[in-house]
């Protein structure tokens, strides 16, 4: 069973920080790449950060580059981001995905296979 569960969203004010975790399950995250989209009301999925399994390489879109870090834990299980600094324009559903490629991750559309997706949680960032 491949499944990922997210955790850590919220609200929090304009200049403040959160912390998302996301835990794997049924897959080796070493084969993969793991990261981050978002979805705000009446806007398209964007790729928010991406973690290459095997050797930990990660990227970001440009709007959070300096805000936001990705990283796995020791258990190799988890990955967070810590998102610091946060704007209202952060405000988003936030998602957990696992695929193949970080590229098509970032993308946010996935035209040759579906990804592994998460729930979802909620981050609000108020002015």
């Amino acid at each position: 069973q491949v499944q990922l569960v997210e955790s850590g969203g919220g609200l929090v004010q304009s200049g403040g920080s959160l912390r998302l975790s996301c835990v794997a399950s049924g897959f080796a995250l070493d084969d993969y790449v793991i990261g981050w989209v978002r979805q705000a009301p009446g806007k398209e999925r964007e790729g928010v950060s991406c973690l290459r399994g095997r050797d930990d390489m990660t990227y970001y879109r440009d709007s959070v580059k300096g805000r936001f870090t990705l990283s796995r834990a020791d258990a190799k299980n988890t990955v967070y981001l810590q998102m610091n600094s946060l704007k209202p324009e952060d405000t988003a559903v936030y998602t957990c995905v696992a695929h193949d490629s970080c590229s098509e991750l970032m993308s946010g559309v996935y035209h040759r296979i579906p990804p592994t997706w998460g729930l979802g949680t909620q981050v609000t960032v108020s002015s």
